[in-house]
């Protein structure tokens, strides 16, 4: 049964994909023709950063200048879909890496949490080494995860859970595909809890670097 902090995933998810305008097949990866422009080209997406990895370094968004980013947003103690999604995200770029490994290491990929209370670097840095060798796993203090989060039109909030260290966090479920400038292009395919198609598979996540990563 979905929980309600799912729920609240899929529901934020679709409101802001429609308050995109991004057509579907800018994200299903079936191989069409590359549309002229990027689906997400124009909107306000993204902005300036600081927050701290899981090394315990200061990371802005200005370290990144020149290199495309990965940028998802969830927590490492979400029971089920922050999990599946970074596992297809990562291995899809995996897969886009060993096509080409030279547009693959212009990708930087990014988890940031919307759980700073529990999401430490010394939780975060096992948590991020299972799914990729380069993905960062960010964090910091609530003001900065929420101007984060404000920047990538990401909302979240706190679902109260059987004990007060127990709660969850209702998010967006997006990842975001920028440029080497910091600007949107487009949203990597990720799943629908509410279905049993997998929307988000690895291959699915490959063909969309491919398109925009030049």
């Amino acid at each position: 049964m979905m929980n309600i902090a799912n729920m609240g995933q899929r529901l934020v998810r679709a409101s802001l994909i429609l308050a995109f305008g991004v057509a579907l097949a800018g994200c299903n990866g079936s191989g069409e023709s590359t549309p002229a422009k990027p689906p997400l080209e124009g909107a306000r997406i993204g902005g300036a950063f600081t927050l701290t990895d899981q090394n315990g370094k200061t990371v802005r968004d200005s370290d990144f200048a020149g290199q495309y980013r990965l940028v998802y947003f969830g927590y490492s103690f979400c029971p089920d879909i922050c999990p599946v999604d970074l596992q297809k995200l990562m291995r899809g770029l995996s897969q886009f890496e060993k096509t080409d490994a030279a547009r693959g290491a212009k990708v930087a990929p990014l988890f940031i949490t919307v759980d700073p209370e529990r999401d430490t670097p010394e939780a975060l840095k096992p948590f991020v080494a299972r799914y990729h060798p380069r993905l960062l796993g960010l964090t910091g203090t609530p003001e900065q995860i929420a101007a984060a989060a404000k920047a990538y039109v990401v909302t979240y909030n706190k679902v109260p859970g059987s004990a007060p260290d127990r709660y969850l966090m209702a998010h967006s479920q997006l990842a975001f595909l920028m440029d080497p400038d910091g600007k949107p292009l487009a949203l990597l395919p990720l799943d629908d809890p509410s279905t049993d198609v997998d929307e988000g598979a690895p291959g699915k996540v490959a063909a969309e670097l491919a398109k925009w990563v030049k």
